[in-house]
């Protein structure tokens, strides 16, 4: 025979009060987006797209929210807190939390790695700015010599270049 809850002795119990979960399972989607979705958006099921039950979200886009009857319903729902995502867990928290996305790490990986092309394409960009200022260079030198020899052959002398720190 059984005895209630109530004569029990917590003694012969192993830590009750330990083993159950304080918070019970929440939605990991805001209820806060999920307001303002259902009031600016609602009647095309845009808050039911944003807790994943697209079928309902079509629903609700070819009924217009179901003439605006379905619509206010989601609305007292999502403010009461008893709105319910397609995992059938309440959307009670009211902030964002950060995304669990696991493409997240692939993102920031990304990220990084276009970061470090950028530093390579300026590298290279300087390289070949640096290397046009060489070739710069060498043509006016080129030039400066062509000349002197076209005014040596015309005067009938042996072209002399001057050095150029001279």
């Amino acid at each position: 025979m059984t005895l209630p809850d109530a004569y029990r002795d917590d003694r012969d119990l192993p830590d009750s009060h330990e083993s159950r979960d304080p918070d019970p399972e929440v939605s990991k989607r805001s209820r806060g987006v999920g307001l303002l979705l259902c009031f600016f958006g609602g009647v095309f099921g845009l808050h039911r797209f944003y807790v994943d039950k697209p079928k309902t979200a079509l629903a609700m886009l070819f009924t217009f929210g179901g003439m605006g009857i379905w619509w206010l319903y989601d609305v007292v729902l999502l403010a009461a807190g008893e709105f319910r995502d397609s995992e059938d867990l309440p959307l009670t928290n009211w902030g964002v939390q950060e995304s669990q996305f696991p493409g997240r790490d692939m993102l920031t990986r990304a990220e990084r790695r276009v970061s470090e092309l950028e530093g390579d394409v300026d590298a290279l960009r300087q390289q070949f700015n640096d290397l046009a200022e060489r070739v710069d260079f060498a043509e006016r030198m080129l030039a400066q010599h062509r000349s002197l020899e076209s005014g040596a052959r015309s005067q009938g002398q042996k072209p002399q270049l001057k050095a150029p720190g001279s």
